[in-house]
């Protein structure tokens, strides 16, 4: 009990000192001490990435999955940012020597710029009085650094250096809690905004740079470290598509769409995910033209490429979902080095900062269902052989042109047996797979009729864990495109031929149970405008019978009609509404059971030979034995006789070779006389 109150406090705790700090920086700063405290005061614990130079103050999620970008990390521990090891004394007790700008640059680890600085004689400035901020790039960011741009900068008499360092400075000090997300700040070169990004997840980015070690302190100022030396950013995002050759048919893409506007907005952040020409040369010319050519879909394609915040590729250590201006999510991620898309690295130059935002170029063109036709939706996706055979069956014409459909297309699963041959009643079949408005299931309703092209009134069935059209239930989102919806279902749907009667007589399974149901006078209730349920006994659950018990039934009007009645529920219920108990109330009374057990539905516990035979006032399951109420018996006064119950509960111990026997030709022929008359 006590190691369970200890816990708890230490949770309780942990959240909430990480939830005193204001900012997403600060809270996983504070968490890492928490996590670092066990190694002495001012301690940190840091996630390094195994084989690189890059670690990470781990946030709640990250400690435990231990990655970043899908790779292993060990976990540190090393002296909070301000702090300093004592020899022969636990963790970081003593706080750094306060220094000037320039003598902090090299206790923090910052040794190049240090260096730089003073070659580009801006050292005297930032040893003496003021109060500045500089984001110094990493001794390893300038080593990044192209060999020819770095001697460029360091060989021009010092003023391309001390221009690039100025850019790098701020002339007022800031800490990370005024390093808001979106701000700018102006720098001490020519007043040139520094963009500032501050992540859900504690990143803190300069111009898409990431703060590795911030706010060390300074007589005259605070310090931070960062991973890459940054330019000067002028131009906006429509600026950076007009300069790039690879970008010639977006540029062209955006001037149709007219979302020059957009891109030129200096008062909203965006991340433009730039198709390059490569990327458009990869679509099918006939889709790439009707898009082109389409107000609409052209809109809807250049809007799911644009985010609605600026993301920084070193911002993403983990996936997640961002939404586009189109309204749908893309998933942004990263493995390794690679950012991704969707799980596809198809980014192929990142983080080209403009002012109103980041492009990233992409080598893949990224089409959104609702720029799609029915067909372009449905291929190479989990209803690609039903779309497959609306067109071997000639139906393509209704998924690929500008008509307004709703096509119900069952998942690949449910051809797990083989693809149906394509003849004339599977293409009148298909031909009822297609209603002839758009629609959306989130606005169906019980008792809905949906006309299709082939002329069938389908209803709509709405139950508790279920949304069912005939006998298919939808079992995905719908899929949304130009102009027509996919209803993603579980089967081919079967719309009914006539009423439960009609469907009984036509089948020559049920011949028994046919003259069973005109002997007990309930023809008439199941020719009639209904919502039944049939759990229909075959022929084979009549000849289990011993002839003397099926002679009792016959004899006996009312037992007959009582024990037909229990097989007769008083609502449809379809088989994929089944999963779990489902209890539904007989024409006679008493409650049946439904359930589901290895994909097959059972009645009682009685396993479900065929079902959803589907008949304009009902639906019929066929099973192979009578059903019989729970063993509990109530006093009703159109209960079962115990004559007719127990002639039900002994008919499963007769053997099928007993049930073919010669002597119920006779009760047989009864029977089919019956159904004669």
């Amino acid at each position: 009990m006590n190691s369970l109150v200890f816990f708890s406090f230490t949770v309780t705790l942990l959240v909430s000192l990480v939830l005193s700090a204001r900012y997403p920086y600060q809270q996983v700063l504070q968490h890492s001490r928490i996590r670092g405290r066990q190694h002495g005061p001012n301690v940190c614990a840091v996630q390094k990435l195994i084989g690189t130079n890059k670690q990470y103050y781990a946030n709640c999620k990250q400690w435990y999955q231990r990655k970043i970008c899908g790779k292993s990390t060990v976990i540190t521990y090393e002296c909070c940012p301000g702090y300093e090891r004592v020899p022969g004394e636990k963790g970081c007790p003593a706080a750094l020597p306060l220094s000037n700008i320039y003598e902090t640059l090299g206790i923090v680890g910052a040794a190049t710029t240090q260096l730089y600085s003073d070659r580009a004689n801006l050292r005297p400035e930032i040893e003496g009085p003021g109060s500045f901020t500089i984001f110094a790039p990493s001794n390893e960011a300038w080593a990044a650094l192209p060999a020819e741009i770095l001697d460029a900068l360091v060989s021009n008499v010092n003023i391309e250096l001390l221009n690039a360092l100025r850019y790098h400075m701020v002339n007022r000090r800031l800490l990370t809690d005024e390093l808001k997300h979106g701000v700018t700040f102006p720098s001490m070169y020519q007043n040139l905004d520094i963009h500032v990004h501050h992540y859900p997840n504690g990143i803190v980015t300069v111009n898409c740079a990431r703060l590795i070690k911030a706010d060390h302190h300074a007589t005259n100022g605070v310090v931070h470290v960062i991973d890459k030396v940054i330019t000067a950013v002028t131009n906006n995002i429509d600026q950076v598509v007009e300069t790039e050759e690879s970008l010639d048919t977006l540029r062209t893409a955006i001037a149709a769409s007219g979302l020059n506007t957009l891109l030129e907005n200096e008062n909203k952040q965006y991340t433009l995910l730039a198709p390059t020409n490569e990327a458009f040369e990869k679509i099918p010319p006939e889709t790439l033209n009707r898009i082109l050519g389409d107000p609409e879909a052209l809109k809807d394609l250049l809007h799911h490429h644009i985010l609605n915040n600026a993301q920084c590729s070193e911002a993403i250590i983990a996936g997640s979902s961002m939404e586009t201006l189109e309204g749908t999510s893309i998933e942004v991620g990263c493995s390794g080095d690679d950012l991704t898309l969707n799980g596809k690295p198809i980014i192929s130059r990142k983080d080209v900062l403009a002012t109103n935002g980041v492009v990233h170029f992409i080598d893949e063109l990224l089409i959104p269902d609702a720029a799609k036709t029915l067909s372009e939706l449905g291929k190479d996706s989990d209803v690609s052989k039903a779309i497959e055979l609306f067109q071997q069956a000639g139906l393509g014409s209704h998924l690929a042109v500008n008509e307004r459909v709703t096509v119900i297309a069952a998942y690949n699963n449910a051809f797990k047996d083989g693809t149906p041959t394509v003849n004339r009643d599977l293409t009148n079949l298909l031909q009822n797979h297609i209603i002839k408005e758009t629609l959306s299931s989130k606005y169906l309703y019980h008792g809905q009729i949906l006309e299709t092209v082939g002329g069938k009134k389908l209803r709509v069935f709405v139950y508790r864990n279920a949304l069912c059209i005939e006998n298919s239930c939808i079992d995905a989102h719908d899929k949304k495109g130009r102009y027509g919806t996919l209803f993603v279902v579980d089967k081919l749907l079967t719309p009914p031929t006539g009423n439960v009667m009609d469907v009984l007589k036509a089948d020559n399974r049920f011949s028994m149970l046919v003259a069973a149901i005109q002997s007990a006078g309930l023809t008439e209730t199941l020719n009639r405008d209904g919502t039944f349920t049939v759990f229909a006994p075959t022929d084979e659950a009549f000849r289990a019978l011993p002839r003397g018990d099926m002679n009792k039934l016959l004899g006996n009007a009312k037992d007959l009609s009582n024990l037909l009645k229990y097989h007769i529920g008083d609502e449809i219920l379809v088989s994929g509404a089944v999963s779990q108990l489902v209890r539904l109330k007989s024409l006679q009374g008493e409650k049946l059971e439904a359930s589901s057990k290895n994909a097959t539905m059972h009645v009682n516990k009685v396993p479900i030979s065929e079902a959803d035979i589907m008949a304009t006032n009902g639906v019929i399951h066929a099973v192979t034995t009578f059903l019989h109420p729970p063993a509990k018996t109530q006093e009703r006064g159109d209960e079962m006789s115990d004559t007719g119950l127990e002639i039900v509960k002994q008919a499963p111990v007769f053997s099928k070779i007993s049930q073919r026997s010669a002597r119920l030709v006779p009760t047989y022929s009864k029977l089919m006389s019956r159904v004669k008359q």
